[in-house]
């Protein structure tokens, strides 16, 4: 056996803190190593042509490389190992850099270490068996899972590469969070002028399949070939027959809390949207609708001169042959009813600012008149971090919009009523995009006062809200009368997170978010392949990023299927069918459901092209009849042996 031994320095990432040069010379006195060599960054094009040359040169058939982590450059060096004419899973490599460097300070400590962790990868590539990557056919067809401005960019993207995509709404209605805005930070366009022409293409593209009022109830298969199966609810109304006279509206009986002006006015229980949602017929709302109820009301069919409504309807289920999927859900909006101190629910002109957005809108409640009530405001405070970098909601993140959505209120405000007097109470003024910086300024121009001030309560007095902050920076309390309160609600992660990361098998950050596989090489992908992530449910963003996310998503995800196959990766689950019972404990904890019990034979089987090689099984198997190929007790214990020798050898 001959073995390569390659140490990175990573520039100075591993060479500042470990002994390169002595973990080099080290590498040379181990079983089976007849070359060791150390480079600069082995991961570059000159690193890698190193070690594709020296295969051939020095006969190596086994390759040890001491560098970072794994999860950022194992697939590099597997091609490396290929285009040098052996196996690619003959290859381990050494994480000295997050278990070496980045976590000791003292040199001889983690150069010892190093050296470690060299030995232990020597070891186990001794009994590295070679495997072989498999192929599967690509079904050409995408499901994009939220129809707000993310889900139709990303759809839109892949539709128009030539594929069908499936694009999936659980609301009766396509336009998400953007069809509720007026304008758009920090250049004032109307945020309908660039969402209505993508709604437009999204309804009338051919390659596309606009499935409202849908829920997705089970995904089976692996990348390429995945098996959906979604629920549909009926709008029990005929798109094409309905004229929008709104006939029906006035016909019901049922006063709702409108969710399209978060609660400021009421809608009935047959929906009409208000432009630009589409499609743009009604929808009949079944949770609150006495027809489904009581069975005791049918006004709405009564009153409708067209007959486009219709109860016959049943909830159905459709089924999607899809090769990937794209989750762009969306986020939900902070409840300031959980910030008590606020009294959000028990002072009527404490709004949120995405009730204030709907107020300033023409097509809004009032027209785009500033009333609430009989209430005209004169002065109107704006408090910042609602819900957002807030520890006793759990919150503590930043949700990166809501400092540029209170200024663009703001100036908007003052732009349309220049005697109401405005302070923004912020914790810390952050404009995050293109041209925010300015805009922010722009606004302190015109005579808004922003005040560093941490909001403490508001509360009535004299038959006004009275808010009391301290001015950070004068280091006061200050309790200050206004007469409305325009609370910034930050961002939280969309309802029915929970089940889709069930049902998906995703992972979730500390924040609740869907988490990419890796914030920098895989910003948009998952670690379940085949499934990709776009906009607001990886995190808060505005609206420039959530687009740029989704053009990525698509991309990403348009990959496997030009090229019509897929690899399937051979480090998976085997079973010994000799000392295989058939208990199936396996099968209980695969959280991909890769293992089925064989009735026939009472032995497990492993779908290779769904396991991911997570080792759930091995470790539960009473009998050990399941491993994972190249994680086999004799490898890992011969790593186990290496360190154990080298920290009685110090």
């Amino acid at each position: 056996m001959r073995i390569g031994v390659y140490v990175c320095h990573c520039g100075i990432n591993i060479a500042s803190v470990v002994d390169v040069a002595a973990v080099r010379d080290y590498a040379k006195t181990l079983p089976g190593v007849v070359l060791s060599k150390d480079y600069q960054y082995m991961c570059s094009d000159p690193g890698q042509e190193m070690v594709r040359e020296d295969i051939g040169a020095h006969h190596l058939d086994r390759v040890v490389i001491a560098a970072c982590s794994p999860r950022m450059h194992e697939g590099t060096f597997r091609k490396v190992m290929e285009k040098g004419g052996i196996n690619a899973y003959y290859f381990e490599e050494a994480n000295i850099r997050e278990q070496c460097s980045w976590v000791h300070t003292d040199r001889k400590v983690a150069t010892e270490k190093a050296k470690q962790l060299v030995a232990a990868a020597v070891s186990r590539v001794h009994l590295q068996e070679p495997l072989q990557e498999k192929e599967a056919s690509v079904i050409p067809a995408a499901l994009v899972i939220g129809g707000g401005i993310a889900g139709m960019t990303a759809a839109k993207d892949m539709a128009d590469s030539g594929f069908r995509v499936f694009l999936l709404e659980r609301e009766p209605f396509l336009g998400g969070h953007v069809a509720k805005w007026t304008y758009t930070f920090p250049h004032m366009a109307k945020a309908e002028d660039y969402l209505t022409p993508l709604l437009e293409t999204v309804k009338n593209h051919e390659n596309i399949e606009v499935l409202t009022s849908g829920k997705l109830v089970d995904l089976e298969g692996f990348v390429g070939n995945y098996h959906a199966k979604i629920e549909l609810t009926p709008r029990y109304v005929d798109e094409t027959a309905c004229t929008r006279c709104g006939r029906c509206l006035e016909a019901c009986p049922v006063d709702l809390p409108d969710e399209d002006t978060w609660g400021l006015t009421t809608r009935k229980a047959i929906i009409l949207p208000p432009p630009p949602h589409e499609p743009q017929a009604a929808a009949i709302d079944p949770v609150h609708c006495l027809h489904f109820k009581e069975n005791s009301c049918d006004a709405c069919v009564s009153a409708c001169p067209e007959g486009a409504i219709s109860f016959e309807a049943q909830v159905g289920e459709t089924t999607a042959e899809i090769g990937v999927v794209i989750v762009a859900t969306g986020y939900n909006l902070f409840d300031p009813a959980r910030k008590p101190e606020l009294n959000y629910e028990k002072i009527p002109t404490v709004i949120t600012g995405p009730q204030m957005e709907r107020l300033l809108n023409e097509n809004g409640p009032t027209n785009g008149e500033l009333i609430l009530g009989e209430v005209r405001p004169k002065r109107i405070t704006f408090i910042h971090c609602v819900g957002s970098r807030d520890h006793t909601v759990g919150n503590l993140y930043c949700s990166r919009v809501c400092c540029m959505f209170t200024a663009k209120q703001a100036r908007v405000v003052k732009e349309r009523y220049p005697d109401i007097r405005i302070r923004v109470c912020y914790m810390d003024m952050r404009t995050f995009c293109r041209g925010c910086e300015e805009f922010y300024n722009s606004v302190q121009s015109m005579g808004i006062n922003y005040t560093r001030g941490m909001v403490s309560e508001v509360f009535m007095r004299g038959g006004n809200p009275v808010v009391r902050f301290e001015d950070t920076f004068l280091e006061e309390v200050i309790e200050e009368e206004t007469d409305w309160v325009v609370l910034a609600v930050g961002m939280e992660p969309p309802e029915g997170s929970d089940e889709l990361q069930n049902l998906l098998k995703l992972s979730r950050s500390s924040d609740g978010f869907f988490l990419e596989a890796h914030p920098k090489l895989r910003p948009v992908d998952t670690d379940t392949d085949g499934i990709f992530i776009a906009g607001c449910c990886q995190g808060p963003r505005d609206i420039p990023d959530t687009v740029s996310s989704a053009h990525a998503a698509a991309s990403r995800a348009s990959i496997p299927l030009f090229a019509g196959k897929v690899a399937i990766a051979p480090i998976v689950a085997e079973v010994d069918e000799e000392v295989c019972a058939g208990c199936a404990m396996c099968e209980e904890v695969c959280v991909y459901g890769a293992l089925k019990l064989d009735e026939l034979k009472g032995k497990m089987t492993v779908n290779e092209a769904v396991c991911k090689g997570c080792g759930a099984c091995s470790a539960t198997c009473p009998s050990s009849a399941i491993k994972l190929r190249n994680f086999k007790n004799n490898q890992l214990l011969a790593q186990i042996d290496a360190l154990c020798a080298v920290s009685v050898g110090k």
